[in-house]
């Protein structure tokens, strides 16, 4: 009717109202009046409003209800100006509604169906006022929702849910990336960074402290760092403090055992440059050995990293394993690119001393020493000259040179001493390979084979070529070897799967008074055949020496950081020297290992205690 009456005095309101300035529309005037009726008339208002509740109640739990008629009845009271009214009631309902459901829905759901039931009502309410409720109403109802439905649930939220998707995370991350979207819209991301590191220090730890996976370790931190990194990216959009977090407990967890995981990454890192890795091409082996950089970032002890590494090393170059020198040059870069030039000066001189040893070759063969010795003898000897400072220390390993070979290493010295005086060399024995021809089988199965032995294996097998049958102690005075070294070649060579020569008595031990026999039945369709491989392997007895090694020099870095700088303060407290030290020192030490430095240091009268006050230490000139 309202329209109707101002359709037909719509001339005077165009005309006469506009003129006047102190009277009113007729539409204007309509609403006044609707309005002040509706406010004399109490029960209808209320009735009104909680129609309207009542209608978009019976909406959110499920019900079908006639839309127009609800946003007809919110733009008459917009119009009214008593939206506020009804605005108010309407979000004192919707935070009781939600409070009430949140509750429930907690109880009966899982957490990543709870997290779907919240991104379900959020886009309910959002459809709502899109639909009928005024825009402004969304903020505060938004605000209401996100603080019923999921901050006040955080914690409950997080510790329910978040360790079982990330114990699942592959398939869960939809999921995870929704917990993440959800508690960001109410700043509780920190609840997620926490609950991270916490699931990625107690999964490190299982992983590092378990001694059962250590030969699978660093595969399975990979695995661990790459599904991370990718979370990381697809379910938490590459967040900055969540990467730090990682970062942080990948720190943590992978130092538990202090040096163990360097010495592990060493040794992975040499099984994949020997070829013998993941890696099946030079692309994918360059991109592994990036992905153990980052592992490599994490661990404190780097030294025993370094040791072991260079230990390694020394053996694929040596003994001829690396898979491609390219890679082994690319790994010492990107050593030297994380740890400076001084860590790697060492390895490098390894290969400048492979090169310079080519060349010292080439320029024997030419020499009339070789010459006239090869003419005499049927065999060759190929020499790597070393210097002593860049490779792992050897320890003395006594041995009978066989006759040929004693010629040539004694013509070689001659040679190499001649161009370079006074230098001395020195025979690493437990580093030579040699390959020697062997004619094994019997009748028609007789058959000419190379077989690829340690220079120690060689020695024994070359006592063959005068005797079928020799005794333990036989072979014991011709090798001169040591005992235990000497028990352990003959079982590579008599009890392994590759038998070249007999013991009797049967048995995988060797003992005093065996015998030994030549194995003429020995067959194989290869005419190469790799003996040597014990080389490569390393014994626990060999793994504690390098530690130890490791350990040795830490002491007398430690001195050398006392030292320094006592020297440049004079006097120092005791707990100010040991905040020093743990600035300068790059490896894991406790301050029971530096006092007892400290007081070594005393004793050899580099420091003393100052008189007066006991936990000062002064510098001795």
């Amino acid at each position: 009717r309202m329209s109707t009456i101002r359709s037909i005095f719509l001339y005077l309101d165009r005309t006469y109202v506009i003129q006047s300035g102190d009277v009113v529309s007729l539409w204007e005037m309509g609403l006044i009046k609707f309005r002040r009726h509706l406010e004399e008339a109490h029960d209808v208002q209320r009735k009104t409003l909680a129609g309207l509740l009542t209608l978009i109640h019976k909406e959110r739990t499920g019900d079908m209800v006639n839309r127009s008629l609800v946003r007809n009845l919110l733009r008459m009271l917009s119009s009214l100006g008593l939206y506020p009214q009804f605005e108010g009631k309407f979000l004192e309902a919707s935070e009781d509604f939600y409070r009430d459901e949140a509750q429930q829905k907690l109880q009966e759901l899982d957490v990543p169906h709870y997290m779907l039931y919240v991104e379900r009502r959020i886009e309910e309410e959002g459809d709502r006022v899109g639909q009928y409720l005024d825009p402004q109403t969304r903020k505060p109802l938004v605000a209401k929702l996100d603080h019923q439905l999921l901050e006040s649930h955080v914690t409950a939220i997080v510790d329910k849910g978040f360790e079982s998707l990330m114990a699942d995370a592959e398939q869960r991350v939809e999921d995870l990336k929704r917990m993440y979207v959800l508690l960001g819209r109410v700043n509780a991301l920190a609840s997620i960074k926490g609950a991270l590191s916490g699931y990625v220090r107690k999964t490190g730890v299982e992983m590092v402290a378990n001694e059962e996976r250590d030969k699978d370790l660093v595969s399975d931190l990979l695995a661990f760092k790459e599904l991370l990194d990718s979370l990381l990216e697809q379910a938490f959009f590459g967040n900055e403090e969540l990467s730090h977090a990682l970062k942080d407990s990948f720190e943590v967890f992978i130092n538990v055992r202090q040096n163990k995981p360097a010495e592990l990454i060493a040794k992975f890192v040499d099984l994949q440059l020997r070829g013998g890795g993941e890696g099946t091409n030079d692309f994918e082996l360059e991109a592994l050995l990036d992905r153990v950089m980052t592992l490599f970032r994490y661990i404190q002890g780097k030294d025993v990293f370094e040791a072991f590494f260079k230990k390694d090393l020394a053996k694929r170059l040596l003994l001829g394993k690396s898979g491609s020198v390219d890679a082994e040059k690319s790994m010492i870069s990107k050593l030297k690119q994380e740890c400076g030039s001084s860590f790697t000066n060492k390895l490098e001189g390894m290969f400048k001393d492979m090169e310079l040893s080519r060349d010292v070759m080439i320029a024997y063969a030419d020499s009339s020493i070789r010459t006239s010795l090869v003419n005499k003898l049927d065999s060759e000897l190929q020499i790597h000259v070393l210097t002593t400072g860049y490779w792992p220390p050897y320890p003395p390993a006594p041995l009978n040179i066989p006759r040929d070979l004693a010629q040539h290493q004694e013509a070689f010295e001659k040679f190499y001493l001649s161009k370079h005086q006074g230098r001395r060399l020195a025979w690493q024995n437990s580093l030579g390979h040699s390959t020697v021809k062997a004619h094994l089988g019997e009748g028609k199965g007789r058959r000419e084979h190379m077989l690829q032995v340690s220079l120690y294996q060689c020695a024994i097998l070359l006592l063959f070529n005068t005797a079928d049958e020799l005794s333990y102690e036989e072979i014991k005075d011709a090798v001169g070897m040591e005992e235990k070294e000497l028990r352990v070649t003959l079982q590579s060579l008599a009890c392994a799967k590759i038998k070249i020569i007999t013991k009797t008595p049967k048995g995988r031990d060797v003992n005093e008074g065996d015998k030994f026999n030549f194995n003429y039945k020995f067959e194989s369709k290869q005419l190469r055949i790799k003996v040597n491989s014990i080389q490569l392997k390393e014994t626990q007895e060999e793994n504690d020496k390098t530690t130890e090694t490791v350990f040795q020099d830490r002491q007398y870095q430690v001195d050398a950081a006392v030292v320094r700088v006592m020297k440049a303060r004079k006097s120092l407290a005791h707990t100010l020297l040991i905040s020093e030290l743990f600035k300068l020192l790059k490896f894991p030490v406790t301050p029971a290992d530096l006092k007892k430095r400290i007081e070594s240091l005393i004793e050899r009268e580099y420091l003393e205690r100052d008189k007066d006050h006991p936990t000062v230490y002064n510098y001795l000139a």
